[in-house]
Parts: C-alpha cells; sequence; structure tokens
C-alpha cells in the first residue's frame, strides 16, 4: 500500500511533503510530484502538510481522481528504484495524464 499524489498538486508544486517525507520517496516531475509506491513506507507524514491537500492514501483517493494511482506508480516504469529523490533530482517529465492537461489555474 501507498500513497497517492492526486490533480490538486497539478502545477503547485508546494514540496511541503518533501520536506516531511523520512524516506525521501516523493519524486519531482515537470508539473507535480509523485510518491515511489516501492519506497514509501506508509507513515502518512505528507499527507497532513500539503496545503492543497493532493495526498490520500490509495484506498481513498476520490473517484474523480482514481486514474492518479495509475500516474503515480507508472511514473516510475522509466526510472526503477532510484534510490530517492533527492539524489534524482528533477524531472523534466511527467506521466502521459498529467502531460496532457491544461495548466491548472490557482485560485
Amino acid at each position: 500500500m501507498t500513497y497517492i499524489i492526486a490533480q490538486p498538486c497539478v502545477d503547485v508544486k508546494d514540496r511541503a511533503c518533501v520536506d516531511e517525507c523520512p524516506v525521501d520517496c516523493i519524486y519531482e516531475g515537470d508539473r507535480m510530484l509523485y510518491i515511489h509506491p516501492e519506497e514509501c513506507v506508509d507513515c502518512g507524514a505528507c499527507e497532513p502538510v500539503c496545503p492543497v491537500e493532493a495526498i490520500f492514501y490509495e484506498d481513498d483517493v476520490p473517484q474523480e481522481w482514481a486514474e492518479y494511482y495509475d500516474a503515480n506508480v507508472h511514473f516510475f516504469d522509466a526510472l526503477g528504484m532510484p534510490g530517492g529523490a533527492a539524489k534524482l533530482g528533477p524531472q523534466k517529465m511527467d506521466h502521459p495524464l498529467i502531460a496532457a492537461l491544461p495548466p491548472q489555474n490557482q485560485a
């Protein structure tokens, strides 16, 4: 089981969750952040610090954002097990679902 980052993070990337994560499993894509499902230890530290409430336990993702589970998991298809977000750094790519979204309004 893992945590998932959903639509409210797109074009925001606040990074409060990154600072809180004890295992460095939150990676930066071009337009949003992603949680590595194999590196996440399910501690939940990231969820309460997210200012846009984009982080959900995988069983609690709202139905409207259900496809973000696959987006988080498959973002890592090309990256494999990098062993930490800080070491890898920001990536100039996103899952196709995210890349195809129009710019998100930040109200």
